[in-house]
């Protein structure tokens, strides 16, 4: 078997954009053969180190085998950087917590976009941008009334975000700026319009047209919640509520919507369809359906007097319940997200009215809970974005079918920023992971006539 082992030596490597210059290369010795292959080491400005191995295979013959991209970058970017051991995320290096409290989101769409923030103009000619595109195609509408009255509102996303590919061919050319800027214009301010009527069609009301005189989360909210029949007030507490949720899930790295975004988009596709594509993978439940499964578990759960009872569970490891909303993969202390967002809790319960309603008081209790004890604190077993987006959505009263698709409203500046970065990108090319075959050896066909 052949063996290969690493080590760093001291050697000029090269640095991507924005490092800080410490460069050195790793020796990777090949144990059968004697042969040791040097690959530069890649330094950012945050984060470990990156071992640069696009010519591993062409030098070695060897390939890596890494399930799930768990220790591969597969771009570089400078748009948002995680440190999951110390709570930190920032977008174009602002604390999410600076951008969540202070900015709105439209101004963190701008952000995201353009790697700076906006001046006082350059907003307003953004905002305008994005009102003059929120409307949709009257023949578009026509699609929605093609799914079942019961189709789940991520199926419909799916459907009326790729078909709009057919509808604005002027602004398809990929390789041209101007495109470029009208594609992502058009995805930030159609995406709260084709939400909220995806869930006005499940439930047989009339779509609600799009208001250039809200801002865009009280828009959003209009188009999901009024009817014709009677006026709506937009409280602005639950306006600041919404658009704090957007903020907080505009981007999160490369993770896997993201990442299916990034690979689709490799092959030149036009961003519409990518931004279908990226919706399909965040409706998967391992991935956009957290905060859903947390309202799901709240129900299991029914009472504060059973809290006890789930607790213990969840302290077994030999039980296979688990407390939904609590920890988080990448994040190994307080998820910053999650901090902001607690306010925003409590400010909606208090808005509404409804700190009495039991399973806000299960909630509430929970959340205590992890607070103070010892074995959650010590694990860091803290409350998430998702325990808190799902209580302040279910008080707003959105459905649980709606949860992901709020997910992908908010998460779509984030796809199409990463899109645009990777178009224009020197070192963009077309997507092609390999694979560890495990497969038959090379066998011949056999007659059916000869066959046993």
């Amino acid at each position: 078997m052949d063996e290969i082992s690493a080590k760093t030596a001291g050697k000029t490597g090269t640095t991507p954009k924005g490092g800080d210059g410490d460069k050195n290369y790793v020796t990777l010795v090949d144990h059968t053969s004697g042969k040791q292959y040097d690959f530069p080491v890649l330094t950012g400005t945050h984060g470990p180190k990156v071992i640069d191995i696009q010519q591993l295979y062409r030098r070695t013959g060897y390939f890596t085998f890494d399930p799930g991209f768990m220790s591969t970058a597969n771009c570089e970017s400078d748009i948002t950087f995680i440190d999951g051991e110390k709570g930190v995320l920032m977008h174009r290096g602002y604390p999410i917590e600076e951008l969540a409290t202070q900015s709105h989101f439209l101004e963190v769409c701008y952000l995201l976009l353009h790697d700076d923030l906006p001046n006082q103009k350059e907003l307003q000619n953004f905002e305008h941008s994005i009102k003059m595109h929120t409307m949709l195609n009257e023949q578009l509408l026509k699609f929605y009334r093609g799914f079942r009255e019961d189709a789940h509102p991520m199926a419909i996303m799916v459907g009326v975000v790729g078909a709009l590919s057919a509808f604005f061919h002027d602004s398809m050319d990929i390789w041209d700026p101007h495109h470029r800027l009208v594609a992502t214009h058009r995805v930030i301010a159609k995406m709260p319009t084709m939400a909220a009527y995806a869930y006005k069609y499940s439930i047989g009301q009339p779509f609600i047209y799009p208001r250039n005189d809200l801002d865009y989360a009280s828009n959003f909210l209009n188009m999901m919640f009024a009817v014709p029949a009677e006026p709506y007030y937009v409280s602005p507490v639950l306006a600041r509520a919404m658009d704090r949720i957007l903020i907080l899930h505009a981007d999160h790295e490369q993770n896997a919507s993201t990442a299916t975004v990034r690979i689709a988009g490799s092959s030149a596709a036009n961003p519409f369809a990518c931004i279908a594509a990226g919706i399909a993978s965040l409706w998967g439940p391992a991935h956009g359906g957290a905060n859903e499964a947390v309202l799901n578990m709240l129900e299991h759960i029914g009472s504060v007097d059973r809290i006890p009872e789930f607790i213990a569970r969840a302290k077994d490891k030999d039980d296979p319940f688990r407390l939904m909303g609590f920890g988080h993969r990448v994040y190994k202390n307080y998820d910053p997200r999650a901090a902001v967002l607690r306010q925003s809790a409590h400010d909606v319960l208090d808005e509404l009215g409804i700190r009495e309603d039991p399973l806000f008081k299960l909630a509430m209790e929970l959340e205590r809970i992890a607070l103070e004890d010892e074995y959650f604190v010590d694990r860091k077993l803290f409350p998430n974005v998702d325990f808190y987006s799902g209580v302040i959505l279910r008080a707003m009263g959105f459905p649980k079918s709606m949860f992901t698709v709020l997910f992908a409203l908010g998460r779509s500046v984030g796809w199409i920023s990463q899109w645009v970065e990777m178009i224009q990108s020197p070192d963009h090319r077309i997507s092609r992971p390999r694979q560890l075959y495990t497969g038959h050896a090379r066998r011949h066909y056999v007659p059916l006539e000869e066959r046993d």
